[in-house]
């Protein structure tokens, strides 16, 4: 995957959000506010973009994005069900209608039983519409797993953007 794939789906996400008057919302873990910065490398994307958070930590993603305790006790940062914490954490505290969340393992380190280096998670949402995401890049390196979380978190925002003829003002919930 090459920088000019990203910047051609980045391109695509700002298009298809422009044209239904979506705005959107990133909540990055392992990728540290690439997806964002992805988008944001796009002249013009400001009417587009909301913002984007990046929660590192637990404590981050409990504070920012309003993460349950329970939910990273129980299932931990990289899973599916903190994924949806994220993006639904991250909607609800911006002025966007479609989020994407990324956590996961880019590795070297930091692996555990049962959640090897490069597996990531992703969340996107729009409206009560939540799609959830699990990959599994294996060992391809940090900077390829976060390269390759950047196009499948943009892919998803693609597709929810698309998805329907839905516009922002009849987006369920979202102003």
């Amino acid at each position: 995957m090459s920088e000019t794939d990203i910047d051609a789906l980045a391109t695509a996400v700002l298009a298809a959000c422009r044209a239904r008057g979506f705005m959107t919302v990133t909540a990055e873990s392992c990728t540290g506010g690439l997806v964002s910065a992805a988008l944001t490398a796009i002249a013009g994307s400001s009417d587009v973009v909301d913002r984007g958070f990046v929660t590192y930590t637990n404590a981050a993603k409990q504070e920012m994005l309003g993460v349950p305790a329970a939910t990273l006790d129980s299932h931990g940062a990289v899973s599916a069900e903190t994924a949806a914490a994220m993006a639904a954490g991250a909607l609800a505290r911006s002025r966007a209608q479609i989020a994407v969340s990324v956590t996961g393992i880019a590795g070297p380190g930091g692996a555990t039983p049962g959640k090897p280096v490069g597996l990531v998670h992703f969340a996107a949402q729009r409206g009560d519409h939540v799609v959830l995401r699990e990959e599994r890049f294996g060992a391809m390196g940090r900077e390829g797993v976060r390269a390759a979380s950047v196009r499948v978190a943009l892919g998803l925002l693609l597709d929810l953007a698309m998805d329907g003829a839905q516009t922002a003002g009849d987006a369920p919930g979202r102003p």
